[in-house]
């Protein structure tokens, strides 16, 4: 297997996982993904660039079986699909050091006992001259653990982003080819994985706004020889402004949810609010997660079980407490049997949500004709609340 050329001198050594279904046992993968590892050949010294899965470290070192040393690993980030490898590459390269932030080492030798003296701390701003080729390293934390950074080749202008900007997609492509299937792809990574950190990502933004960059190396995904494109969409997503969109997850066991949820779902898309509707017995969190990216409104739709909500819709509440998206309206709709607590434990379980709460609407048993008004009601309350906020 030989090394794929991105410039003269610096080259793609990552894996595909074609088949991994699933991320961190919770985040479903329906078009794999990668492990990006980059090796860049100075003229006197070698630079590893973050590893790969340790399930997928003999592709790493068919890729490298020609190289006889390698100076240091950069390890951007502790996370084991980055950096499980090290300590086999450490093993077959015994002067190789790694080269991490205090914080990174402190984490490496947590999660992967790497010995204190086979590791050099950098600062931020600080470079590492490889003859002719130079890395400086940029802080980068919280995007999405506390000792992430970047790194920026000069003399080639790559920025290798680690994390930042990636997405899970298992391509042959080494370079972005299709970008609306990258952008598909880049959006659920952000929304499932960066999301919660987007205050702190406009930061770091700012940090690189000054490179001229020409190629961005993240460690999912495909390399993007169009810097912009990827730049551009963050920009977007992590921006304060919403979009006209209402996000509607909801259960329904007896039907008397859903028929409300249908029917305050055709007077949104009367009104021309966009609606995305998901039914959690069956819906991907992936894409819950990228449609809230955008949402101006999330609407709950659950009945009541035990004095409380359904579990499906606490499951989805949590993530999208933790997910923290920029939304700025919520409310819950749904029936009950006999009474209960579920919009007290909703309202409870929104606690990281900056949102404005709209009076919601429970009904008891199912719904009748005065429900289905107010219903109307809270739709023309959605309305208005958007045009209030400029997005209608």
């Amino acid at each position: 297997m030989n090394k794929r050329e991105i410039k003269k001198g610096v080259y793609y050594v990552g894996a595909q996982d074609w088949n991994r279904t699933l991320f961190d046992a919770l985040i479903p993968l329906p078009d794999g993904t990668s492990y990006n590892a980059y090796l860049v050949l100075g003229s006197e010294k070698v630079a590893l660039i973050d590893t790969v899965d340790p399930s997928k470290k003999g592709i790493l070192f068919e890729y490298l079986k020609d190289v006889n040393n390698i100076d240091y690993v950069i390890s951007h980030h502790a996370e084991q699909d980055h950096s499980g490898s090290i300590p086999f590459v450490l093993e077959k390269y015994p002067s190789a050091k790694v080269v991490t932030n205090p914080k990174g080492k402190e984490l490496l030798m947590s999660h992967l006992h790497i010995p204190e003296d086979r590791f050099i701390t950098v600062n931020d701003g600080e470079t590492l001259s490889l003859g002719n080729k130079t890395l400086k390293f940029i802080y980068a934390p919280w995007v999405h653990w506390p000792e992430t950074f970047v790194s920026y080749l000069l003399e080639d202008k790559i920025l290798f982003t680690c994390d930042l900007f990636g997405s899970h997609l298992a391509t042959s492509e080494l370079f972005v080819e299709d970008e609306s299937l990258v952008f598909e792809a880049a959006k659920r990574y952000y929304a499932e994985i960066m999301m919660p950190f987007r205050s702190i990502i406009q930061k770091n933004l700012e940090k690189i706004k000054d490179l001229d960059i020409d190629i961005i190396a993240p460690s999912h995904g495909p390399v993007y020889k169009n810097p912009s494109f990827i730049i551009d969409a963050y920009k977007d997503w992590i921006s304060d402004n919403p979009k006209n969109l209402v996000v509607v997850p909801y259960i329904s066991m007896h039907d008397s949810t859903k028929i409300m949820v249908d029917y305050f779902v055709d007077r949104l898309i009367e009104k021309g609010i966009k609606v995305q509707l998901f039914d959690l017995s069956v819906a991907d969190i992936g894409k819950i997660a990228m449609s809230l990216v955008d949402a101006s409104t999330l609407v709950i739709g659950t009945p009541t079980v035990l004095a409380g909500p359904h579990p499906k819709v606490l499951y989805v509440t949590y993530l999208a407490n933790i997910l923290k998206p920029k939304a700025r309206f919520a409310t819950v709709i749904g029936s009950y049997g006999w009474g209960g607590r579920t919009l007290d434990i909703i309202k409870s379980n929104l606690n990281n949500l900056s949102v404005e709460l709209i009076d919601p609407v429970l009904v008891k048993g199912l719904p009748k004709l005065e429900d289905l008004k107010l219903l109307d009601e809270l739709a023309e309350k959605i309305y208005n609340k958007h045009k209030e906020i400029g997005v209608l």
